[in-house]
């Protein structure tokens, strides 16, 4: 086997293919280093997105597909009182490393951290102020179901924010090609969000751009 057949072009590296499937849903050994690696390789995406919405002492924060937990670890050191944060993912590997990394706030009823898919959530309707998704919306298994499950979830006025390293550009994809076949992923456009979520009973729709690293946030409140 050559080294074409061991690696892939995401659009922005040559990565290990093994490594790299792990994106999706990490398992074993491979799928702790990809988490490792997502902490630190995400985190000034991060950053820069949760600097587009505000979270307050008291909000109720559910992250879906929580990775290996930092988003979480971010959202618990912005909350007290009343304030909660829930992380979600389908990956067994993702849930170990979120509790790992959120222990203490874990055992001080701040986090808690749940193996579920955004396709159902075992949550009853409106309990959350704020839902958010870091670089996982490429890889719900029904956009428009998904969205109205989150929509289920959130309160009234509440916000659901997403952001994701690739931004759809027409005409510009190819570098993606190699990646959305190995991963079965989809990077969706901004007009396509738009249209997804004013369709599952969204407004307010607003997408922020960091041309500089490729970088896409998307806000909307629920109706």
């Amino acid at each position: 086997m050559n080294d074409n057949d061991n690696n892939v072009n995401t659009g922005r590296h040559v990565e290990n293919k093994e490594l790299i499937k792990n994106a999706r849903n990490p398992v074993g050994e491979l799928g702790h280093q990809i988490l490792d690696r997502m902490n630190k390789s995400h985190e000034s995406m991060a950053q820069w997105g949760v600097t587009h919405f505000d979270v307050k002492e008291d909000s109720k924060i559910l992250d879906i597909g929580c990775g290996g937990g930092r988003n979480l670890e971010r959202f618990a050191a912005l909350v007290s009182g009343e304030g909660r944060v829930v992380g979600i993912d389908y990956s067994e590997v993702s849930v170990e490393k979120s509790i790992a990394l959120n222990k203490e706030a874990i055992d001080n009823g701040i986090v808690n951290v749940l193996k579920e898919s955004v396709s159902d959530m075992p949550f009853y309707d409106e309990t959350f102020d704020i839902v958010t998704g870091f670089e996982t919306i490429y890889f719900w298994p029904d956009v428009i179901n998904d969205l109205k499950e989150v929509n289920r979830v959130l309160k009234k006025g509440g916000l659901v924010f997403f952001c994701n390293e690739a931004v759809y550009r027409e005409g510009e994809m190819e570098k993606y090609d190699d990646l959305v076949e190995l991963l079965d992923m989809k990077i969706y456009s901004e007009d396509v969000l738009r249209e997804s979520l004013e369709r599952t009973g969204f407004k307010d729709f607003k997408a922020f751009v960091n041309e500089e690293n490729d970088w896409i946030c998307i806000t909307a409140i629920k109706i």
